[in-house]
Formats: C-alpha cells, structure tokens, sequence
C-alpha cells in the first residue's frame, strides 16, 4: 500500500502545496491521522527534487510510489521506484530514503548512529543503514523480489548538504548496492546511479507486482528464537527497531571504556518488535562475550523462551529470568539487563516465598537498574493490565535521574503484529475508550488485516478450525469472567466457560503437559491449545495468526460506549476493592481487552457475551460487512446469555 502512486513527470508539474494536501487527504482516509508538520515539510521540500532529478536523468515514466507501506509493518519508505532494469529487462526498484539534513555527526564516535544540529529528538539511525534495512527487509516479505535479489537497491538522498566536509562522518559506513548515499554535492553521481538500475521506459507493470505481490509468510518470533540466539540473526530489524539495538551495543561498548553507565527505554505498541529487539540484542551480546540476561515479569513468556531457545543447549535457559531475581545480584554485575514487557515491573520483588533476609522496601526497579551498567527497558504503558504493575516510561526515567545516570528513550512507530495495521490498533483504542476524548469509529476495512463479528462462540470456533485446517495457528482468548478450576484427577479438565450451549475449559494451570494438553506457559505456542479458552495471563506477549476473543459481560456497550461491570469479573486479583477502586479496575479491564484484541497477525473474530454490545458492534464493524467473510455453517443457534 502507497498513499500516492505517480510519476516523475507528473510530479514536476504540479505545485508543492497541491502534492501535499493530497497526501494528506489520502493519509487521512487511510490511516485516520493528519501527518505531522515535520512531515508535511519533508513531503513538500523533498519530493519535488527528486523528481527533478529524474526527470533530468531522462526517467520522467518510472513509477513513484510515495510513502510506501513496508508489508507486515506500518513502517513507511519514503519514496519507492518502481521501473525495467536496463541490462536485464526485469523489474527494477530503488529504495529513496530523503533527508533534509545539510549537516550530520557521529553520535558520540559511532559511525552508525548520527547527531543532527537543529533536529529534535536525540540520536538516528545512519540513513544508509535505514535504507539498508528497507531492503533486506522487503526482500524477505515481497516475493516479486524474494527471489531476485539484483531487483532491489537503495539510496539516502541529502539533497541539501551541499558542503561535503558538514556530513563526512556519514562517509565511514560501507557503501553497497542496497544502502548508497548521495548529498547535493555529488548529484551527477545519484543520476547515474538510477540510470544503472533504471530504464527510461514506464514503470507501470513493475509497480503492479510489487503493490499485488504475495506476501511471504511472518517469521513468528518465538519459532525462531533458537536460531537467533545460537546461529545468526533471524529478523530484518528496521528504523528505530535497528536504531534501538545500534544505541544499546554502542552504549555497552561505551560503558566499558569509560566505567559510566547509561539507562535506555525503548516504548512501542503491541508487535513493534520490542521482543525482536530483545532477542537480538541477547543474541548479538552473547556472539560479543558480553554479560546479558533477558527478564520478564511474564512465566509464560519466559518458560516459553526458555523452551524454544533452549532445546538443543539446556544451559541457554540461564539467560532467561524474571524480574524478582535480581534482589542480590552485584551491582553492575552484567553489562546488559534487558527487560523485555517492562510494563510488568512491579513495586517491589517481595512475595511469600522471598527469604527474610531479603524483604526490605527496596523498589523493584532501583534492583534493576542496578544489576547492570546499561540496564535497558522495553514497554508499552497500554499493557499494564494487574495491579502493583507500575513499569512506565515516566517512572523508570524519574528513578534514572534520581540516581544522577544518563538517561535515553527510543519510540518505536512501526507496527507488526496486526498485519502491520495501524488502523486497526487505533480502532481498537478508540473502541476501549482509551483515547481520551477521541470517540469509537466504523472499521472501514485494511486489505492487511480482517476484523470480523460473530454472532455465536460456535461461528468464532468454527471459522478459526477453517483457518487452522489451511495452515494458520488460531487461539481463543476471553476476558476472566468465568470461574476457573482445576483439572480433574483423570487429567481431563472442567468446561468453565459456558455460554448457551457451548462450553470449553480454561487453559491448563498445570505447569506439565496433562494427555494432549500442553502446560499453563506453552498454552499459546504449543500445537494443543487450541482446545482451550486463554485469559490475559497466558496470551500475553504473544501472537497467533487468528485471534478469536469473547468480550464478557465485565465490559458491555451501554449509550454509545464501553462500560465495565465489576461483579462479573472473577479475576481474584480485581476482589479488593480498596487495592483496586472502580476507576483502577475500569483501566485495567480496558487495557486486558486491547491486549487481548491485538494478538492476531491476519485478523481477529469477536464475539460479545452480550446482545446489546453485539448489536453495537455490527453498526462499528464495516455495517455488516465482515459476514461476507463467515462460510455458511451448520451450527444450531447458542441461547443467549443477555
């Protein structure tokens, strides 16, 4: 997807200000967001050199996709050419990455991460390395290029650093066919390096492939895990994702040599690739000989780790801890700690099970940023979803500065998880009420992810086992509304969760598979558990391609809104209702439910316990559009609940 597709020729003739109001116009209706200033600027300043660039090079026809949505993600390249190859005929393309930058520095000696005077918001990511990782990354999803790897290239065009001695630094990153970079100085020489990738002939076919192509199947993380840990690298990290892991091993290294000491925080929605991050910092630290622990708050989330990272090498499981193991450790014992789902720190470590010569009041947070010179936190503040959870961003950099340490903060915009869908992720906010005052809108659609509304528990079951049978992983997740019981001592397990005639069993509490069903952490990875219902405790942190979640009766659609219901929740850790007053429940009950919501990667399938809140949601969900999408079933209609 592309918000304009034109040509150079095109382009050069129209005025700025009508190029950028029509982008904005198409950024609006497909993303529901006005761009930023910043952005508008860069549209409008940058653009119309480009294509005077082309148009001088004799490449007026080829294609300009502008603002290009790399698949799988909401990242966006600025500007993809889409043309014939001249020696061999085939489809061409160059990545433009466009910088307004006349001046550029090495942050703090590294030749990867740049300063720029005058532009806000700290360190980026050298340009040739970003465009690089466009590359790299479209090579794996796109597979009009997959299989062609001479049809890729990329360019980072300074079309306003005219003085070469103000952007040298940026000369020390190797230079290859996928990440070249080019000023106003040499543009003699990004003219004659389009013209070696493209012919001057139409790009029209060549952009068809690309904007229809096929996209590759999404490298879930957890399957890979092994391989990045022991092997070599297994993701295409992109903007800021790389940008985070570049500051990390330049800050560790830095650390080293000058015995200092830096805290970072990386934030992001849900499938920014945070846990990407994550696993390829543990990866490349660990090839380095650097000291690194990966913690979470999540068991789930670690033993699944510790599963898959560790099946071949037990003593890889070490790496893998939890937050409240870190009471002891040495001061700046490690190099790195990092934290994956920091938004699960707690107050303190403290529980019934901590020694007594451990229980003091020491915050959580001061054990971890101690345990390591470069202690570094990934979160989204969106997912605390307990009480006593307290890992924000604010937080964290408070204590940083209490303790006089230097402090860096990186923002992840791209998305993954959702088929790389902002739209969807904004709906879903919108929808919760946790976008202020900003109302609940129609889902209009994203050809990259499906939403559809079921009408009974039996139609979510049955499309998601139509998926399943065609390859796709599925899970059912429910908000904690239903007791939950242990399993019988024949090893089967009671079906809680009943609605009408239709019932299944929670996932499994055990911590050891029982027959077919695997234990509480692998509910969500393993092959068996489908059969059963997940809470937020064991889908957090993870993702399925379909994603079928039962909105209970604790949030119900009352005039015109989400409003939660606090006697219907059975979650034993929302009883006391003076360690969780109504206005921390309502948060919380919201936060499980955009957890929940986000975890699919093609597409999710609600269904309400309650007849109000599903008639509400067939107005939102596209006027009944999403039906088309059911196959006729045979099911016999469920009793209502409400």
């Amino acid at each position: 997807m592309t918000l304009i597709r034109t040509t150079a020729d095109r382009l050069s003739g129209m005025k700025p200000e009508s190029l950028v109001e029509q982008m904005l116009e198409q950024m609006l209706y497909r993303t529901g967001r006005r761009a930023a200033q910043s952005e508008q600027a860069s549209w409008k300043k940058s653009l119309p050199v480009l294509a005077a660039d082309l148009v001088d090079a004799g490449l007026g026809e080829v294609e300009m996709l502008l603002e290009y949505h790399l698949p799988l993600t909401s990242q966006r390249a600025d500007v993809v050419l889409a043309g014939t190859h001249p020696r061999t005929g085939e489809a061409s393309y160059v990545i433009v990455e466009l910088k307004q930058w006349s001046s550029a520095y090495a942050f703090e000696g590294d030749p990867e991460i740049v300063e720029v005077p005058g532009v806000p918001g700290g360190p980026r990511l050298h340009p040739v390395i970003q465009v690089r990782g466009y590359c790299e990354y479209l090579s794996d999803f796109a597979r009009v290029v997959a299989d062609n790897p001479d049809a890729l290239a990329g360019v980072a065009y300074l079309h306003n650093a005219s003085n070469p001695t103000l952007v040298k630094d940026l000369l020390a990153v190797p230079l290859s066919i996928s990440g070249r970079l080019f000023t106003a100085s040499d543009r003699g020489a990004l003219i004659d390096f389009l013209q070696s990738r493209l012919a001057p002939s139409p790009g029209r076919h060549a952009a068809d492939l690309l904007i229809n192509s096929p996209v590759a199947p999404s490298k879930q993380l957890l399957r890979l895990a092994a391989a990045e840990i022991r092997d070599r690298p297994q993701f295409r990290l992109i903007g800021n994702q790389q940008l985070a892991v570049d500051l990390v091993m330049h800050t560790v290294e830095h650390a080293r040599a000058g015995n200092t000491k830096r805290v970072i925080v990386v934030t992001g929605g849900p499938g920014s690739g945070k846990s990407v991050i994550a696993l390829s910092l543990v990866g490349e630290l660990a090839r380095r000989g650097r000291t690194v622990i990966h913690a979470t708050g999540s068991r789930s989330f670690t033993q699944t780790l510790r599963k898959v990272a560790a099946t071949r090498a037990p003593k890889i499981r070490a790496l893998f801890k939890y937050f409240n193991q870190f009471m002891s450790a040495d001061p700046n014992g490690l190099d790195v700690l990092i934290m994956d789902e920091a938004h699960r720190i707690r107050k303190t470590s403290v529980d019934r099970y901590t020694r007594a010569e451990l229980r003091t009041d020491r915050p959580q947070i001061d054990e971890l940023i101690a345990a390591a010179r470069v202690p570094v936190f990934l979160l989204d503040e969106h997912q605390v979803v307990r009480p006593g959870e307290m890992g924000t961003l604010e937080q964290i950099e408070r204590h940083a500065q209490s303790l006089g340490l230097d402090f860096q903060h990186v923002a992840l915009g791209e998305q993954f998880r959702c088929g790389g869908s902002e739209e969807y992720v904004h709906w879903v906010v919108r929808l919760l009420g946790l976008a202020g005052e900003v109302p609940p809108a129609v889902w209009s659609g994203d050809p990259q992810f499906q939403v559809l509304l079921a009408e009974t528990p039996e139609e979510m079951e049955h499309h998601l086992t139509s998926q399943m049978q065609r390859g796709y992983t599925a899970r059912i997740t429910a908000g904690y509304c239903w007791p939950w019981s242990d399993a019988r001592k024949d090893g089967t397990f009671v079906s809680d969760v009943r609605i009408g005639s239709w019932a299944r069993p929670w996932n499994s509490k055990s911590d050891r598979r029982i027959g077919d069903v695997p234990p509480s952490a692998l509910w969500a990875t393993d092959e068996g558990g489908f059969g059963q219902v997940g809470c937020i405790y064991t889908a957090q942190g993870f993702e399925y391609d379909w994603n079928g979640v039962i909105l209970g009766p604790d949030l119900v659609w009352r005039n015109g809104k989400f409003v939660t219901v606090r006697e219907a929740n059975k979650d034993p850790d929302f009883r006391n209702q003076k360690t969780v007053p109504d206005s921390r429940f309502d948060v919380l009950v919201r936060h499980v439910y955009k957890v929940l919501l986000t975890r699919g990667m093609i597409g999710t399938v609600i269904y309400s316990t309650d007849r109000e809140t599903r008639e509400a949601l067939r107005a939102l969900i596209d006027n009944g559009e999403a039906r088309k999408h059911f196959a006729v079933h045979a099911h016999a209609t469920t009793l209502e609940s409400s």
